[in-house]
């Protein structure tokens, strides 16, 4: 293959229609075929990056290998490619306008004045190709947030105009998803507001190639065949995209609508290899065919909106298909365990996790989480900030130190078992400026983590300020809580644990940005099964 070939996907109707999922859906069609297929995300909003949004605004904030603070969907298209992401994949008008501000202050315009057109869509184009001038990859897929008609989204659209022109036919393309109302009244799919979204597509000089539909019921021919010859499409490129029991049947339902094939005749490109989604297929059987169940608390700030956890979520997914069972997530507010009632909330639980987070809302809750499973032998995963909360938990009710706290609550503790990192203590800006991305830890040996990861040295992603405090580990480890993976080059502390418990876990790092479907995290592996024989004691 000679050039790069674009795939551009767009949205209409409405929001939230999947836009992620069928991009990682194609993608690994494409890839199982043999081809090299990325992702990338266009975010409309101004932020530079997620990582100064609360998870209630935008769902979690997924971290790359190289530090980048992005979008949720990039952790879909790790998930579904078992491949990593990194900055590129993830691009926000925000840092778009940053960087032609950036280049006008240098004077690299030349004392031209700047503007959408050409600058703006210059630069957006520019990290369309990124990816494409890399030669890694024979198809790029580039999601455009939002829907089509936005006011913010019009820059990423004319973008797109402008590459489809510049690309060529052959070498560029459009999906549209939208979505098929079913209107009860009639009993009939309604074809109409998809007619509209093409429609504002076209009046920005952009023609899909495929429509994508959404919809509760089957699409008849003669819906297809009408959609086809109002929307200027070809009949076999409208694709139906029926709602999925989960998001990993998506694969299949576009395999068998031969989405592939629809995209792989555009480009004029070789569909001789069929893809093969054995392994794939392996995983969806036994997710959907569990031999066992388990419920497993999860203590989070956010827990209203479960998208503020959805990599954590997701990597219970893998585990449980792995260990053949149906991990069930009883959602529990940290701050609810203040008001009381603990035996009640936590009881019967097979296993509980403390969740990452930030600020001091709900941590006295999250600490009482931690002692109720150290006290009464649950199987506990600490993460980010649940390990600090563990870490802070032991200080205080087996240590006896009363004040125990994280300087990020209490500047001023008298026992700051968790604290700023030296190199945070003169940082004031927030965005983009904590420990972010792959760190390496070294492993202890005779520990459930070196047993777990069957391996002396590890590397996991982090984002966080705030470590345990090495002038406290001497103690720590005396009384039971040992220290069983550090940093090789600054010594900090990246994993604990408890010996005398069936299985207490606590990790500075996020397990969950590296769980895929064919690589289930074995942290999360081990604790699903550490839950499970804790279910049948």
């Amino acid at each position: 293959m000679s050039k790069t070939k674009y795939v551009f996907v767009t949205g209409g109707v409405t929001s939230s229609l999947g836009k992620g999922i069928i991009s990682a859906s194609l993608a690994n069609l494409l890839q199982a075929r043999g081809y090299r297929v990325t992702i990338q995300k266009l975010d409309p909003y101004l932020n530079i990056d997620p990582g100064t949004l609360n998870p209630y605004e935008h769902g979690e904030c997924y971290v790359t290998d190289d530090g980048a603070e992005t979008d949720l969907d990039l952790g879909h298209y790790e998930r579904f490619l078992n491949h990593p992401t990194s900055q590129a994949n993830n691009v926000t008008t925000g840092r778009i306008y940053q960087s032609v501000i950036d280049k006008e202050r240098k004077g690299e315009f030349l004392g031209k004045t700047v503007q959408v057109i050409p600058h703006i869509t210059n630069e957006i184009k520019d990290r369309v190709r990124i990816l494409g001038n890399t030669g890694d990859w024979d198809i790029v897929i580039t999601e455009i947030g939002g829907t089509v008609g936005d006011i913010e989204s019009l820059p990423y659209v004319e973008a797109v105009r402008q590459l489809l022109w510049d690309e060529g036919k052959d070498n560029a393309m459009v999906i549209h998803l939208t979505l098929l109302p079913y209107l009860a009244t009639t009993g009939e799919l309604k074809t109409k507001p998809t007619q509209h979204s093409v429609k504002t597509l076209m009046t920005s000089g952009v023609q899909p190639d495929v429509l994508v539909c959404r919809s509760e019921y089957k699409i008849p021919q003669s819906v297809k065949d009408k959609l086809a010859l109002f929307c200027n499409v070809r009949k076999e490129a409208v694709i139906e995209s029926l709602d999925a029991s989960t998001i990993y049947d998506v694969p299949n339902l576009m395999l068998s609508e031969k989405l592939d094939e629809v995209v792989l005749d555009h480009f004029n490109l070789d569909k001789s290899i069929a893809p093969d989604l054995s392994e794939w297929n392996i995983f969806v059987n036994n997710f959907k065919n569990p031999k066992h169940e388990v419920e497993i608390g999860l203590i989070g700030k956010y827990v209203e909106l479960h998208d503020s956890y959805k990599s954590i979520t997701e990597s219970f997914i893998h585990a449980g298909a792995t260990n053949e069972t149906k991990v069930n997530i009883r959602w529990i507010h940290s701050g609810s365990l203040e008001e009381g009632n603990v035996e009640k909330k936590l009881g019967g639980l097979d296993g509980i996790l403390v969740a990452p987070g930030f600020g001091e809302r709900g941590i006295e809750g999250k600490i009482i989480a931690v002692e109720y499973a150290r006290v009464n032998k649950v199987p506990f995963f600490g993460i980010c900030l649940g390990m600090q909360m563990a870490v802070i938990e032991y200080g205080r009710n087996v240590l006896g130190y009363e004040d125990a706290q994280t300087t990020e609550i209490e500047e001023a503790t008298s026992c700051p078992v968790i604290n700023l990192m030296d190199e945070q203590k003169n940082i004031t800006n927030m965005g983009g400026t904590m420990r972010l991305g792959a760190w390496k830890c070294e492993l202890v040996d005779g520990t459930i983590a070196s047993e777990v990861y069957k391996d002396k040295l590890i590397s996991e992603r982090h984002r966080h300020r705030y470590e345990f405090n090495n002038d406290y580990k001497k103690e720590y480890e005396d009384a039971g809580m040992k220290a069983s993976g550090f940093n090789p080059d600054t010594g900090l502390v990246e994993i604990v644990e408890i010996t005398e418990h069936p299985w207490f876990v606590g990790v500075q790092f996020h397990p969950e940005y590296k769980s895929t479907v064919l690589n289930p995290h074995p942290l999360f592996i081990n604790f699903v099964k550490a839950s499970l024989k804790h279910s049948l004691t």
